[in-house]
């Protein structure tokens, strides 16, 4: 049996998009390869442990400088599991600059090496400087780069410039989580109840600067009192954000939120608002589980992001100029103001996801990309 070690920054049950992204791709190969993974331990202690059968290399991490996780044993675990291991293919979630130097080092000319590339390293720009001669070597060293959208390979320099090697993969949603249960619809049906004649409008996402919940609440400032505005996560901007919207009663926190309260709001939701900025929002999981249940959505246009291709504009959702707080208020009206264009949009937005974006999908095309390397 040919085998597979991954190469997360964190895993399961830590909880993050890379590390669902990472989850899924061991369970859809699991079948058919020997696995193992190696990644930090969001604590300072080293720890192994098995998660499906597989093996879980969990390396202390005992600081993080600019979003990047540090590790005293990192490197000679990463030394010891090649050598022992001797996997077939490795593949390497991006980013993870600290983990990409190692890899480089340590890489047996016998392993095949796949890049799963998330995103570009867009925020920390000095960063990415810093590691422009790493990213060369590593697309070099690669046999293929997984991205998650054809808009991120034109959008992104360093995947543009490697064509050859990219492959279309998008991420999957859990519809087994999202499907509805007699407590979530009870918990829709008392929220339809208590905004009964309001239209419903519902965002998700850590309140980080990227993901633009500032301009959703600026927004909200031109929308009228018929508009219920329901914000779920937690962050670092929570508190500025709370004071952006302290004098604003259609806007309400949630904060972190069960499954079956997510999917209460989901079904009881009229508009998606899905409000992210940047190419650090590289998909759009959160994007398109609302989608999953037909609801229409409004999204700002990112140059290079995925968001845009999950969320097609005026097929499944209004599209417009980033950041522009007037013609998001506009698109939120627009779709509450029509019915018949939010059942259509809604339809588009659930074929689409059924069609494109559910793990049975996903594992077909991650399975068919590793056997590809054979």
């Amino acid at each position: 049996m040919k085998k597979i070690l991954h190469i997360s920054k964190y895993y399961y049950p830590f909880r993050g998009g890379t590390e669902q992204i990472a989850k899924d791709c061991v369970n859809a190969l699991k079948n058919d390869y020997e696995q193992k993974v190696i990644c930090f331990n969001h604590e300072k202690k080293d720890y192994n442990d098995y998660i499906d059968d597989v093996e879980i290399i969990r390396c202390g991490c005992f600081a993080k400088l600019f979003s990047q996780s540090l590790s005293i044993s990192y490197a000679k675990k990463l030394k010891q599991v090649i050598e022992s291991f001797k996997p077939d293919i490795i593949i390497f979630h991006y980013p993870n600059p600290f983990v990409a130097s190692l890899l480089l080092r340590y890489i047996s000319k016998n392993s095949k090496l796949v890049i799963y590339w998330h995103l570009d390293i867009v925020k920390q720009k000095l960063l990415g400087k810093l590691f422009s001669n790493q990213n060369k070597k590593l697309i070099n060293k690669s046999n293929k780069i997984i991205a998650t959208s054809p808009n991120y390979i034109e959008g992104s320099a360093w995947l543009s410039s490697a064509k050859e090697k990219c492959v279309v993969i998008p991420n999957c949603i859990n519809e087994k989580r999202l499907e509805p249960t007699e407590e979530s619809n009870k918990i829709a049906k008392k929220i339809k109840e208590d905004n009964k004649g309001k239209t419903i409008c519902v965002a998700v996402g850590r309140h980080t600067e990227y993901k633009g919940f500032e301009y959703l609440i600026k927004a909200s400032k031109l929308l009228d009192n018929k508009f219920q505005i329901f914000i779920i996560g937690k962050g670092e901007l929570t508190d500025k954000l709370k004071k952006e919207a302290a004098n604003d009663e259609k806007v309400r926190f949630l904060g972190v939120v069960s499954d079956d309260e997510l999917k209460a709001y989901y079904s009881a939701m009229d508009i998606y608002c899905f409000p992210s900025i940047t190419k650090n929002e590289a998909f759009g999981l959160a994007l398109a589980e609302a989608m999953y249940f037909g609801k229409p959505a409004v999204t700002f246009n990112i140059k290079g992001s995925g968001v845009n291709y999950v969320c097609l504009k005026n097929v499944n959702g209004i599209e417009v100029e980033n950041k522009n707080i007037v013609e998001y208020a506009n698109a939120i009206k627009r779709l509450a103001n029509d019915e018949k264009l939010r059942d259509n949009m809604g339809n588009e937005g659930k074929n689409r996801v059924i069609s494109n974006f559910l793990y049975t999908q996903f594992k077909d095309n991650i399975t068919k990309a590793v056997m590809e390397l054979f």
